[in-house]
């Protein structure tokens, strides 16, 4: 009994083939847990797509995964001068913030990364004199702009590359490449008909992996279904039943992710008001789970355990049955299978 990962894998690699003829040139991008298929998997279906370089989150990543992709390794995470030390391939191609960081990186081939309106790192237009030392000593390939997913200001991504690719000409600095990130595919057509001489590389991992929604689906068996009467008591702080039904156990718990949530940005008056409603059921003990049943999401009968979570199913709903499976609907990068099954 194990909480799944059904993976309808014709229909998910149609879509990979998709994204990739939208890119011309396209980068994968595999880091964290792989977007819940796990390094192996993806490191895998990059080479499937005839992908000459993936992109990983962390130098520790890179170390993993490079028994299983034979391609480059671009670690998408700046270097630091006072980082821990990681043996990696010459294949490993290191992304850098800062003059500094190019300067301690003598003879690695690198990727410089330039401050975009995300203001998370990068080389800033008043740093790009210094860079002409600086790349001497280094085997550049590149340089990359991460890009904001959401412009609230009306701003067009495309003017800001552009922008970008003003300064570095008129620095004088190699533009054989760049690397972006969150750029659609009209958007990444323009630019690359405008910079003919400029090879522009989209780094892709959510809207490769995760495009297709009904390509995938979590489910967890049901290893145990209890019937409660109002008032009785259960779990481990022993709290009653509010009504009668049926206290559910199915697979999946912390240990998997389930219960997790990662903040989010709302944007409007019906979303925040949802979200205060969430919060006001949350101080009495009543969460919602991600698990399915009959048509609706049931309730965390208590907080999920490590392995299992213990669902609450009202009397007027069916008696779910041990072995069969919930439907949940959980987030791929916080989540870790027992199992994954082609479908």
């Amino acid at each position: 009994m194990a909480l799944t990962l059904y993976v309808d894998t014709a229909r998910w690699r149609a879509h990979h083939k998709h994204v990739q003829e939208q890119f011309p040139g396209l980068v994968p991008v595999c880091k964290g847990n792989g977007y819940g298929f796990g390094h192996e998997k993806l490191a895998e279906e990059a080479t499937r797509l005839g992908a000459d370089v993936l992109a990983v989150g962390t130098t520790y990543e890179a170390a993993r995964i490079k028994d299983w992709f034979s391609g480059d390794l671009l670690v998408l995470t700046p270097y630091r001068r006072a980082e821990e030390p990681v043996p990696l391939p010459d294949r490993v191609i290191r992304s850098v913030s800062s003059v500094d960081g190019v300067y301690g990186l003598v003879g690695a081939r690198v990727v410089i990364e330039v401050m975009s309106s995300m203001k998370r790192h990068g080389v800033s237009e008043q740093e790009l004199p210094q860079l002409h030392a600086a790349i001497e000593n280094v085997r550049l390939e590149g340089f990359a702009i991460h890009l904001p997913l959401d412009r609230t200001d009306g701003s067009d991504a495309v003017e800001e590359v552009i922008g970008w690719m003003d300064r570095l000409r008129a620095a004088r600095l190699p533009l054989h490449t760049m690397f972006v990130s969150h750029l659609k595919a009209e958007e990444l057509a323009r630019l690359q008909q405008q910079f003919p001489q400029t090879r522009f590389r989209a780094r892709i991992g959510t809207r490769l992996w995760l495009g297709d929604h009904e390509a995938t689906e979590y489910r967890g068996a049901v290893l145990d279904v209890t019937r409660v009467a109002k008032g009785d008591r259960f779990g481990y702080r022993q709290q009653k039943a509010a009504s009668d039904g049926f206290l559910v156990v199915v697979a999946g718990g912390t240990s998997h992710g389930v219960g997790l949530e990662a903040p989010k940005a709302m944007h409007g008056v019906m979303p925040r008001a949802k979200g205060v409603a969430r919060a006001g059921l949350a101080t009495v003990n009543r969460n919602l789970s991600p698990f399915v049943w009959a048509g609706k999401q049931r309730w965390f009968a208590e907080p999920p355990h490590m392995q299992v979570s213990i669902l609450f199913v009202p009397s007027d709903a069916p008696e779910p049955q041990v072995g069969e499976e919930l439907v949940a609907h959980l987030r791929h990068t916080t989540t870790q299978f027992d199992r994954i099954v082609d479908r």
